[in-house]
């Protein structure tokens, strides 16, 4: 992710952001007067207790801050920043502190997960073409009427192309792996969900027993996927050129680290969320194109450039020294709903979450990074209950209950 999301993994994910397509306002991967932070506390400083006792029956209020892991860059905090006149490079600067300028170009290639059955099938489309990985150059696909064209095992294993009229039909069999592509022009996927074009090439490969399809595809193009899913197209053009860098830089690690022999990306939160044309708009295509090239490097190599929707006033630490634990001024403004948020749950939620404790009597911070508000994010806490205690993560907490983020406060009451 989202890096995030990175929402997640891919630290991504971990952002937690959901796609809109080409709508001008998708929740950032996870609002205008300026919210203030709290003072930062001193490592051993808390603003509120972080032990309570749980009544028998007992209703739980959590206040939290922030969406998502918060590594790296806020995308409110991009936004937040460019109502304040930052630039797109002032913005990416504060958030990966000690990297360095670079370039990146090339291709990129990126598992299609809704496809998820043992076939590549695509629409008809002028200039159609398939290639041979095993040789025997570029053939174009004829205009013969047929409603889809197809790539699939054959009983002999190999790769067969064929094609659907009223049945489907053998075209030819391949001696490597098969290839489509349409002279630069989008190739419309036929997935078990629906239909949707992609940009560039797209291929079947055989990971282990399954059938993977993959988009090869240039960075440039993939970016134009990627960044109106991962912040509101219509934002502050700084924020969303901020946005196109990170991206970029993800990819261009990514690409260096990659998932599979067969393919370097997804296309879901654990990378970045992509949604091939469908998800373009001008405006992001406007913010890629103003940025072209344009990464972040440390020791010579793209950076990996998490982000998450909102730090809440704090980032949090990640893997590496750039993505460091600092105060956030930019992340507060008045139309970023999650900078601060509250639930409520009954104390049975969390003994379904964790039964070996029996009925709750008590939870218990046991650690927190240090960093803002009562102390910063959770890392550990303790829940003692009839049966017994156990010692959670704060992550684990956080995924249990489907809570934003594990920058966190809780307080209890009898119900």
């Amino acid at each position: 992710m989202r890096p995030s999301s990175l929402l997640a993994a891919c630290g991504l994910v971990l952002a937690s952001l959901v796609p809109a397509g080409a709508s001008a306002t998708p929740t950032p991967s996870a609002g205008p007067v300026q919210a203030k932070d709290a003072p930062a506390k001193a490592r051993t400083a808390k603003a509120a207790p972080d032990t309570w006792a749980v009544p028998r029956t007992a209703q739980v209020t959590i206040q939290g801050r922030g969406f998502g892991h918060g590594h790296g860059m806020s995308q409110h905090g991009a936004e937040g920043a460019a109502r304040q006149g930052l630039t797109e490079r002032q913005i990416v600067e504060f958030y990966y502190p000690g990297t360095t300028w670079g370039t990146a170009k090339g291709r990129v290639s990126v598992a299609i997960s809704a496809d998820t059955d043992a076939q590549l099938v695509v629409r008809p489309r002028p200039r159609l073409t398939v290639a041979d990985s095993a040789g025997g150059g570029r053939v174009r696909l004829p205009d013969n009427g047929a409603k889809q064209w197809r790539i699939a095992a054959a009983p002999t294993g190999a790769w067969r192309v064929s094609y659907r009229t009223d049945r489907w039909r053998r075209w030819r069999d391949l001696g490597g792996t098969g290839e489509l592509y349409a002279g630069g022009k989008p190739i419309t996927l036929v997935t078990p969900t629906g239909e949707k074009p992609y940009r560039g090439r797209l291929r079947a490969v055989r990971v282990g027993a399954d059938v993977v399809t993959v988009n090869d595809l240039t960075l440039e193009s993939y970016l134009k996927g990627v960044v109106p899913l991962e912040i509101p197209a219509l934002w502050s053009p700084a924020a969303v050129r901020a946005q196109s860098i990170a991206a970029r830089t993800y990819a261009a690690y990514e690409r260096a680290h990659p998932r599979s022999a067969s393919y370097q990306l997804c296309d879901t939160t654990s990378c970045q969320v992509y949604g091939g044309v469908a998800a373009e708009h001008p405006a992001s295509n406007a913010a890629i194109d103003a940025t072209k090239g344009q990464v972040l490097t440390a020791g010579g190599e793209p950076a990996f450039t998490q982000f998450s929707s909102s730090s809440g006033g704090w980032t949090s630490a990640g893997s590496v020294p750039y993505l460091a634990a600092q105060k956030d001024p930019y992340d507060g403004w008045a139309g970023n709903t999650v900078h601060r948020w509250r639930t409520t749950v009954d104390d049975t939620r969390l003994e379904r979450a964790w039964p070996a404790v029996g009925d709750l009597r008590r939870i218990a911070v046991t650690a927190r990074d240090g960093h803002g508000q009562w102390g910063g994010r959770v890392r550990t806490l303790r829940l003692t209950g009839s049966r017994g205690s156990v010692t959670v993560t704060g992550d684990a907490f956080r995924w249990a209950l489907g809570l934003r983020s594990t920058y966190l406060t809780l307080g209890v009451a009898a119900r």
